[in-house]
């Protein structure tokens, strides 16, 4: 009963990889640091309830990208009936509903026909002259989904760029995000940046009305819109409703400073976007092109020079504000706003007194478990004890090469490894137990006794494993770090009772 040589080696190396991969855990960062050329530098990265830092429970107004969406598919209905020259009237929209009365009734079939490109997302509805599209169910559905994907990935990029590790932002409900950001030490700046819509566009002002004469009870001509200056509040602008460029067609934006050295950003277009903002600007040399974000202008230049692919925003920007307008320009729009529906500081002293608890729990349960082996299996107790720190080093190599993120429930999921662990152990010195009773030879017992015990030690952890697996799956938040630290535990376990102790159990008996 030998262990070859190719099993040897890998038990062998698994050892090691899981002693260079949790060590650096377990040194100071300043003795760290002069040996990282050694290590991995990756540790075991703390959730929000041990390390601290902010959650964030964000509602989508996903009313908004509906809205969107019957305006879009209104404006395609006014301008298919005009292709087609079928004269109409009281086109409007109303609850998701598009409706129209077409003059002809003998082009009714025509009508039919034109519509059925929009009927993807819509139902049409119709008697004689009196057309109806409404947005189905399927259709919000797609339009809620979509918007929801679109800005968790924007929410996604934009707290990648400000820096901030390990952040959990997913999907609650039909229209909430959960954000959970450990670690962070200025959440205010983290809300300012989710907190905007960061839709640009680039519009032309009033040729004749100036902004010295309008207030916020002017009332707009057709085809403008009354916008408030960021700025200053009590300052107003008359913006064409045509957008000329948007911010789609931005590639890159990245702060800097303008010519009497304030803060600005500069912006990048994409090649289609360059040669549109070229022929615009060559077109309009002398006329106030506004600059806005969000439904307010930042400013409104008057365009002295033709300009393509390379611009810049300026805006009495501090450094900061500069840098965080390119951050989100870079990171894209929002499809919709994002309202704080609630939000909740835990600091770093809570985060280390659950690990200092955590700590405890575990170092309390490894000492009991630890004196319990060794008054009821003597040496076998002793190899047992082996097994289990080794696999406490594995589970913590593992989620330092993961690059998991360890919670407060996710501890609890390796203190519950402990006691797994240590049963398959039990199990198997039972059966060799019961098989020492039989045989007279020692290597024949514990062979057997392996081969009994490890179908039921298998067994156990693989319906252990699907309950956790189903966990991670269809849970969130701690519930997942739980579900992690479980499964990964339940993996190193079953590798450690069935190896690494047979391994140390046959070695003992060769030399006794």
């Amino acid at each position: 009963m030998k262990f070859s040589k190719i099993n040897l080696s890998f038990l062998i190396l698994i050892c090691i990889f899981a002693i260079i991969y949790a060590l650096p855990n377990l040194i100071p960062n300043f003795q760290f640091n002069k040996i990282n050329n050694f290590l991995p530098g990756k540790v075991v990265n703390l959730g929000l309830d041990l390390k601290g830092g902010s959650y964030l429970l964000l509602q989508a107004n996903v009313d908004e990208a509906i809205n969107e969406k019957i305006d879009a598919t209104l404006s395609e209905v006014r301008k298919t009936l005009r292709k087609n020259k079928i004269k109409y009237k009281n086109l409007k929209s109303n609850n998701n509903r598009i409706s129209f009365i077409i003059r002809e009734k003998t082009l009714s079939k025509k009508t039919t026909k034109l519509l059925e490109k929009f009927l993807k997302d819509f139902q049409l509805t119709k008697k004689e002259n009196y057309f109806a599209i409404n947005l189905s169910d399927n259709g919000i559905s797609k339009i809620i989904q979509s918007t929801m994907n679109q800005a968790i990935e924007i929410v996604r990029r934009r707290i990648d760029e400000s820096g901030t590790k390990e952040p959990l932002i997913q999907q609650q409900g039909k229209d909430r995000i959960l954000v959970q950001l450990p670690g962070v030490d200025d959440p205010g700046r983290i809300k300012r940046l989710l907190g905007k819509t960061a839709k640009l566009t680039f519009r032309f002002t009033h040729p004749k009305i100036n902004s010295s004469e309008l207030n916020k009870n002017f009332v707009s001509p057709p085809g403008y819109i009354l916008l408030e200056d960021q700025s200053d509040k009590e300052k107003f602008y008359l913006i064409q409703k045509k957008v000329m460029i948007s911010g789609e067609q931005l590639t890159d934006a990245r702060p800097g400073f303008d010519q009497d050295g304030g803060s600005a950003v500069m912006f990048t277009l994409t090649t289609a976007g360059g040669k549109k903002f070229g022929k615009i600007t060559g077109k309009n040399i002398g006329k106030a092109f506004a600059i806005i974000l969000d439904k307010k202008v930042i400013s409104a230049p008057i365009i002295q020079a033709q300009i393509f692919s390379n611009g810049q925003i300026t805006g009495n920007f501090t450094v900061q504000e500069a840098n965080d307008l390119a951050l989100v320009l870079r990171a894209g729009a929002l499809p919709v706003p994002l309202h704080i529906l609630e939000e909740r500081t835990v600091g770093p002293g809570l985060g280390n007194d659950s690990i200092e608890a955590g700590k405890f729990a575990s170092i309390v349960a490894v000492v009991a478990v630890i004196i319990f082996m060794i008054i009821t299996y003597g040496m076998f107790g002793i190899i047992a004890n082996i097994a289990l720190v080794m696999n406490m080093t594995l589970i913590i190599a593992v989620l330092s090469l993961l690059q998991a993120t360890l919670t407060l429930p996710g501890i609890a999921g390796i203190v519950l490894t402990i006691g797994m662990a240590v049963d398959a152990n039990v199990l198997i010195f039972e059966r060799i137990r019961e098989e020492f009773k039989i045989r007279k030879n020692k290597f024949d017992s514990v062979d057997e006794g392996f081969k009994k015990a490890v179908s039921t030690i298998i067994d156990a952890n693989l319906t252990t494993f699907i309950a956790a697996f189903a966990l991670f799956i269809f849970g969130s938040g701690p519930i997942k770090g739980f579900s992690v630290t479980l499964m990964i535990g339940l993996v190193t376990s079953m590798y450690t009772a069935i190896v690494l102790t047979r391994f140390l159990i046959i070695k003992y008996i060769s030399k006794s």
